[in-house]
């Protein structure tokens, strides 16, 4: 099932609580209007601006790439032929999400890019809105460049590309379920949609296309971390309007309810996940984790102690507090308390710190733990805990992530190894009713827990078969003129994208 796309811009809530809706042309100029107040972050992002979308510029006359990389491979790309049509070998096989566009993941160099065919003017947004999240460190794909001005060699245009890194050891949503999981990944899942939300809300990111297909998933330890991978219809702003939140909400709640009865429909999903109730919790969630980062808390003078329990709460949900406001009301006998900036990251930033490794903040939070019970199991309390750090790492954690069969240090990040590997532990040493030596829960992992990671080479290709199912793209991208092209063999027969034009 495609997810609702809705051709207007989100509402705004009136003085009088009604909806105001806007076109497109109109949001787009109160969008420049706010740019003075963004984040000078924001602002300094990248020298690609998008065009007003009612403007008619002519398309560049030769190729051109604007590029956040200086990946020499990127100029010797085959940029004069239909994205569908690149010669395999420079192709990986990784399964992609569904999309309107022709996408394929592309080796360049030593790096992997999710390249996206789409027209200039919603290439250049993205590109611009994306740099702009990045530079705000929100969690979305990373961009590489945008390509316009592209030609075949018989001079007809092409439409541009949006170049993207590809986000190591992420899967889109159907690929998870194609493997047999918890009877709770689509509530977990849900669940890291909804941090998403509340973390691009806060920064002024209003979505317009939320769903589980515009997202990409990574294991953070027994929960998922969500990252945007498709910012085509977004708008950033200084803040948002509550109508324009619950309007992503709204729309989110809609699209995940059918892609889940989608999925229920393929026999994916567990028979007894309730695919309207799990639509639900988003909203749940996310109102829940909005209420706890900025609503305001009533305290007495004599009840001080609560703001430390207010932010401790904070930074177990994984947020770091900046900066609280704090005033008095009603002569001096309550204190309202607020947090005025959350930044998400609490325990992978200490992580970082400690260690450099750079990991999601579900297994930052676990590795701290393990730290933190070696340091007491070699009797290190009163030692600085950089130091006890980085004896941790060479002799506990660095040991067992080397351990990472070859074939399977693309599939699994070296900080979910060691969580899993450590759950593994417990649940061995539970069984036999004694300590487990590391080493051996390793190997025991390794045999009858870590092959569940792998995806095949037929299961990859029917997801890309089922992805490319929805793509709308131009015609012409699959038109047999491009048969002559002996370069590649390229034979639209031989195409799973081709289908979409079969009559």
């Amino acid at each position: 099932m495609t997810p609702v796309r809705r051709n207007v811009n989100p509402p705004s809530r009136g003085a009088d609580g009604g909806l105001t809706f806007r076109l497109p042309g109109t949001m787009r100029g109160m969008e420049l209007n706010e740019s003075a107040q963004l984040d000078p972050r924001a602002l300094k992002a990248t020298s690609v601006k998008a065009e007003d979308a009612s403007a008619d510029a002519p398309e560049p006359e030769a190729l051109k790439i604007t590029a956040a990389s200086s990946n020499p491979k990127m100029f010797t790309l085959p940029w004069h032929k239909p994205l569908a049509t690149w010669p395999e070998d420079l192709l990986a096989n990784l399964p992609r999400g569904i999309s309107r566009h022709v996408v394929r993941f592309v080796h360049v160099g030593d790096e992997v890019y999710a390249m996206k065919e789409i027209t200039r003017k919603v290439a250049e947004r993205e590109y611009e809105l994306l740099r702009r999240l990045q530079k705000l460190d929100l969690p979305t794909v990373q961009p590489i460049a945008v390509v316009t001005g592209r030609h075949d060699r018989d001079g007809e245009p092409l439409e541009a590309i949006l170049v993207t890194k590809h986000l190591k050891f992420s899967l889109p949503y159907r690929a998870l379920f194609a493997r047999n999981l918890r009877p709770d990944t689509a509530e977990r899942l849900i669940d890291a949609l909804a941090v998403l939300m509340v973390r691009l809300h806060l920064a002024g990111f209003y979505w317009g296309d939320v769903s589980l297909s515009n997202v990409l998933f990574l294991r953070d330890a027994d929960a998922f971390s969500a990252f945007l991978v498709d910012a085509e219809t977004g708008d950033l702003h200084v803040n948002l309007t509550e109508g324009q939140r619950e309007y992503d909400i709204d729309l989110a709640r809609t699209n995940i309810i059918g892609e889940l009865m989608d999925l229920s429909s393929g026999r994916l999903l567990p028979g007894d996940v309730d695919e309207i109730e799990t639509g639900n919790r988003l909203a749940e969630r996310y109102h829940s984790l909005w209420d706890a980062l900025t609503g305001t808390d009533k305290f007495g003078p004599d009840e001080m102690w609560k703001i430390e329990d207010r932010i401790n709460h904070l930074n177990e949900l994984g947020f770091d507090v900046d900066e609280l406001e704090m005033k008095t009301e009603e002569g001096g006998k309550r204190v309202l308390v607020r947090p005025r900036v959350v930044d998400a990251g609490y325990a992978s930033r200490k992580l970082l710190r400690l260690t450099g490794l750079d990991v999601q903040e579900n297994q930052a939070r676990r590795l701290l733990n393990d730290l933190d019970a070696y340091r007491a199991s070699t009797w290190r309390e009163g030692e600085e805990l950089e130091i006890v750090a980085t004896d941790w790492m060479r002799e506990v954690f660095e040991p067992t992530t080397r351990m990472i069969p070859r074939d399977y240090r693309s599939q699994i990040e070296p900080a979910q190894f060691f969580h899993e590997v450590l759950t593994h532990r417990w649940f061995l040493a539970e069984k036999l009713g004694h300590d487990v030596p590391m080493r051996e829960a390793v190997k025991s992992y390794i045999e009858n827990v870590l092959p569940q990671y792998k995806l095949d080479k037929k299961d990859v290709e029917a997801l890309n078969a089922e992805a490319d199912s929805g793509v709308v793209d131009d015609e012409y991208t699959y038109n047999e003129r491009y048969d002559d092209d002996d370069d590649d063999g390229y034979n639209p027969d031989d195409d799973p994208d081709a289908a979409v034009w079969a009559h």
